[in-house]
């Protein structure tokens, strides 16, 4: 059976063994009596061994109150268990009279949802251990295991002392790794037996079941593996008419397999102490005995209590083995976080320098995922592997963090690439977009000694069905382990982790940092537009004045004005009807700042039209100009009037600033595919001029059908002269209020603002701007309206 086929194997009998409720056997060991009581205390349940201890038959106490067989205050300590929580026990010790005399029994009562439970265990002592005594027992041990710091020196000492307390011929800590197998990390045993030191056993060992139990009754005792289970009376409760909850039960009998596996390993008796860590099973102290062995409920409970304590010193222990390395890593952390939050460009914060970005979980290789953008570092898959684990993880895995050291078992084409990405850790930083980050580790050859053979633990039954069955042999079994790395620490985990919580926050805080901006922004822009408003506006009334009055005085007066005085009153109503002409300017661009587009559907030609028309009547030298529509323009969403504002705009300075003796202009637009040959949208260098010019084209083709409306993608258009042309370093400067490249008496002046209305006009459209030209060649302007 190959390692992917016992995995399932191991899966299904796993399953259909945890089927069985083992916490309701319907039986208990031999070596005391239960009873089950209603919450009255009325005896509805014995043990079927009732005449053997007691010397009464189990007739003879059902439907009896508790104090048929104990004294009152002994009736009471048993009532006080129901004010406890479920499983907590009250021990006492009883002196019952049976058929054989007085007897002494240790009496452990709790309560579960379904019954009182009193469990009876015969007893030579009829005094319970004092303090001072279960001092002397523990005491020492506590102060051995707290004297070292070191993990296996530590969990040595815990093997030695249970030893010395119980005198079992084995006692092994046993150590759950993240698979739920197990392996062998401290033992103390006789000399003539085999070391189990260093061997794993799989995970069905112990199934899941049996281990839930352990979380909850911290301490199992089975003396003598080979005695006959005694059966209830009746089998199931009367009240739930189900067999009877026992997970708590210090009497509760043990599943066969549980028995034929220990005798298998020539185990007679049996005593185990959950190790608890975080509220989760971290280990077991499992204690070994060749030939049947009792020990006194005394002294279990001292286990039990040392138990406690290892469990306690284990997470000090394991936190002190893992400190340096943690230090590190928080170090780390923070340096990498505040770099992170200070950066510009995110990319470059996660992976200049390299090597923190892997040192943050001790990875070989790292991917970072923005979208579409991979950036790879180190030793990693390809960036075709990447994206294509990218996707498989889009659909396979719903956490924000997902760790595994075998990747190609989960994704058979991490088959191709084991030997740098067999451990993938992968955090998902946004679950709206498509942002990771992927660390990988190689493949490293483990060699894993196993108690015996862990696949002869599956059975197939006759009619198909896999179960559970006690392996025969224990003896030392080799694998080889490929396909996977060395595994992720959860300290490692826990940093990734605080990685995304951190840039999240980083995120929003930045986020709020630029929303406040823009508001600011957008109430800053309103203010500046209504007062370049209203003063422009107020500014017109005594420029008004200085016009008139001047204008006056030029008329009215100039018999008594010299040649200076009049050239002054000239120059000052040439400059108020320049001052008119920006303050206009000036309004314009207030006005678009606080317009509402009015969309409507727009046939740029006919548009187009009225243009031309209207220069056509304004000016008389228009008709010598070549206009050139290669093809008609396409029918557009926008807003009229300001689109037409931006064709006059444009067209004007075309016929403006030309000095060729065959002037031209050429209106068109590019095609989607087209655009890739119209260049950047930055602005450059202009176009050459090309050998052969297009055929020229009517101002208005006639059209056999209504254009199509255009939506995405957009078009590029363009107005092309063949003109004066813009020098290279004045491109950026061009878009700018009055900025004007030449002298107000050559090539007719002007305010230098229709450029700048002309970008306000194409940004409310949410669209670009740009020109590229070239000096005495000509210029070419570009817009987009989307």
């Amino acid at each position: 059976m190959s390692q992917p086929e016992y995995t399932t194997a191991q899966a299904t009998a796993l399953t259909n063994h945890d089927r069985k409720p083992i916490h309701r056997p319907g039986t208990i060991q031999a070596r005391g009596v239960l009873l089950a009581l209603s919450t009255q205390l009325e005896i509805l349940q014995v043990s079927n061994n009732t005449q053997a201890y007691l010397g009464k038959e189990p007739e003879d106490l059902l439907g009896q109150p508790l104090s048929y067989l104990l004294d009152p205050q002994q009736v009471e300590i048993v009532k006080q268990c129901l004010g406890k929580k479920i499983g907590s026990a009250n021990a006492f010790k009883v002196l019952i009279n049976t058929l054989h005399g007085k007897r002494y029994f240790d009496a452990i009562a709790h309560h579960t949802e379904e019954a009182v439970i009193l469990e009876l265990e015969p007893t030579d002592s009829e005094s319970e251990v004092s303090f001072l005594g279960f001092h002397t027992l523990a005491g020492e041990a506590i102060a051995k295991m707290q004297s070292t710091s070191n993990l296996g020196e530590f969990l040595h000492l815990v093997a030695e002392e249970v030893q010395k307390i119980i005198g079992f011929d084995r006692v092994m800590v046993y150590q759950f790794d993240q698979s739920e197998a197990g392996s062998v990390v401290a033992e103390v045993k006789r000399e003539d037996l085999s070391p189990y030191l260093g061997l794993h056993y799989p995970a069905t060992d112990i199934p899941a079941q049996a281990r839930e139990l352990y979380t909850r009754c911290f301490l199992r005792f089975l003396p003598d593996l080979t005695a006959e289970p005694i059966k209830l009376v009746p089998t199931e409760n009367p009240t739930t008419h189900q067999q009877l909850d026992l997970s708590y039960s210090v009497l509760r009998s043990f599943d066969w397999c549980c028995a034929e596996y220990h005798q298998n390993m020539g185990v007679k008796a049996l005593l185990v102490i959950s190790l608890i860590q975080e509220q989760k099973l971290w280990g077991l102290i499992s204690c070994h005995h060749q030939t049947p062995k009792y020990i006194s409920y005394e002294v279990r409970k001292m286990c039990e209590f040392l138990g406690q304590i290892v469990s306690s010193e284990l997470a000090h222990k394991i936190s002190y083995s893992e400190w340096d390395y943690k230090v590190k890593l928080k170090s780390l952390q923070s340096e990498f976080l505040e770099s992170i939050s200070q950066a510009d460009n995110f990319i470059d914060a996660l992976i200049k320098p390299e090597i923190r970005l892997l040192d943050l979980v001790s990875a070989s290789g790292a991917a970072v995922c923005l979208d579409n953008e991979i950036t790879l570092v180190g030793t990693t898959p390809n960036i075709h592997q990447v994206r294509v684990l990218i996707e498989w993880a889009d659909t396979q895995v719903s956490d924000n963090l997902f760790s595994t050291d075998s990747l190609p078992k989960l994704y058979s084409e991490a088959l191709i690439f084991k030997d740098t990405a067999s451990g993938l850790l992968l955090l998902r930083i946004s679950k709206v977009r498509r942002y990771y980050i992927l660390w990988f580790r190689p493949e490293v050859l483990q060699t894993v000694h196993w108690a015996g053979n862990p696949q002869e633990s599956i059975q197939a039954q006759a009619d198909g069905s896999l179960t559970l069955s006690p392996r025969k042999s224990f003896e030392q079994w080799q694998e080889t382990v490929r396909l996977t790395s060395l595994p992720w620490k959860a300290c490692e985990l826990d940093s990734a982790i605080a990685l995304r919580n951190a840039i999240v926050g980083i995120v929003l805080s930045k986020a709020d940092e630029l929303a406040k901006i823009n508001l600011e922004l957008e109430r800053s822009n309103q203010e500046l537009a209504s007062f370049a408003y209203a003063a422009s506006h107020d500014l017109k009334e005594p420029l008004r004045g200085i016009y008139n009055f001047s204008t006056v005085l030029l008329e009215d007066y100039s018999q008594v004005l010299d040649d200076d005085g009049i050239e002054c009153l000239q120059t000052v109503v040439s400059l108020s009807v320049r001052m008119e002409t920006l303050i206009n300017a000036l309004l314009r661009l207030s006005q678009l700042g606080q317009a509402q587009l009015r969309l409507q559907t727009t046939n740029l030609n006919q548009l187009l039209n009225q243009v031309i028309e209207v220069f056509g009547a304004s000016r008389q030298d228009f008709g010598l100009v070549d206009i050139r529509i290669p093809r008609p323009l396409p029918t557009v969403l926008c807003d009229r009037v300001l689109v037409n504002e931006v064709f006059s705009n444009l067209l004007g300075n075309a016929f403006k600033y030309n000095d060729k003796a065959e002037q031209w202009v050429e209106i068109g637009y590019l095609s989607q595919e087209e655009e890739q040959g119209a260049g950047s949208r930055e602005q450059g260098a202009g176009s050459r001029e090309q050998g052969a010019r297009e055929k020229n084209f009517p101002l208005c083709p006639p059209h056999p059908a209504p254009l199509p409306l255009l939506h995405a993608p957009f078009p590029i258009f363009y107005i092309r002269d063949n003109g004066i042309g813009i020098p290279q370093h004045h491109l950026e400067t061009i878009f700018r209020l009055f900025k004007r490249l030449h002298s107000q008496e050559k090539y007719g002046g002007g305010a230098g603002a229709g450029l700048a209305i002309v970008k306000k006009i194409v940004e409310l459209h949410n669209g670009k701007i740009w020109v590229k030209s070239t000096v005495g060649v000509g210029s070419m302007f570009y817009f987009t309206l989307e």
